[in-house]
């Protein structure tokens, strides 16, 4: 009986910690109409990728992601509401652990908060995604030999007696940033790059620069196009 009693309680504690796992792989969030963010554009990128979402990945939980949140859910014989919580998220196969670390250590606050300062001089008004993207270009240039090491140096680096960012020279650079600028800076910072390993981005429409128009194009987000 003993025996029985101690072979039930290991099943049970297996199913607890297993359970516990799965739970822990969402980190309990839920997605819905409104929100923004990497999550969300996770969530479009992976709808997008089984055939159920056609619109950008661009960060943003409107209709058309709600819309592909409810197919994928009829469609699983989940419960059909447009938000995606843990059952949603567990059927997609989502996690989302690990979504802010890697940052702590490489790069000081005043960095961070510079870089937020840069996004959002440069992309406020453009889609989430792309103000990540933004953000993502200067980490990439950090790790490329041919560009300075730092996010200070970076940004304020003049190469031909030009700075490589208009809003350094006009000012806009000393702008306080909005915490959606600080955010896309956390997401580029933990890996999110949707440039796809850009170096830089310019805006058609506000510049003429025959170089930066000749170089190999990674993406084109919102206004910006993303070059290596």
């Amino acid at each position: 009986m003993r025996k029985k009693m101690f072979i039930f309680l290991i099943i049970l504690l297996m199913v607890i910690l297993i359970t516990s796992h799965v739970f822990a792989s969402t980190s309990g969030i839920v997605l819905k109409e409104g929100m923004r963010g990497r999550e969300v554009a996770l969530l479009q990128q992976k709808l997008k990728e089984l055939g159920y979402y056609y619109g950008s990945v661009d960060g943003v939980f409107g209709w058309r992601t709600k819309l592909a949140v409810m197919n994928f859910q009829r469609s699983r014989g989940l419960k059909v509401d447009g938000i995606a919580g843990y059952w949603t998220l567990r059927a997609l196969n989502l996690s989302f652990d690990n979504t802010y670390r890697g940052y702590e250590g490489r790069f000081s606050a005043r960095d961070i908060e510079l870089l937020a300062r840069l996004v959002y001089a440069e992309a406020r008004g453009e889609p989430y995604i792309g103000q990540v993207a933004v953000a993502a270009t200067v980490l990439n240039r950090i790790k490329s030999p041919l560009y300075p090491n730092s996010i200070p140096e970076v940004i304020f680096q003049i190469e031909g007696g030009r700075y490589q960012y208009s809003c350094v020279p006009d000012g806009q650079i000393n702008l306080t940033p909005d915490e959606t600028a600080r955010k896309a800076v956390y997401d580029a910072l933990s890996g999110f790059d949707p440039s796809k390993g850009a170096i830089g981005y310019y805006n058609p429409k506000k510049t003429n620069d025959l170089w930066v128009r000749q170089r190999p194009v990674t993406v084109i987000i919102g206004d910006h196009v993303f070059f290596k």
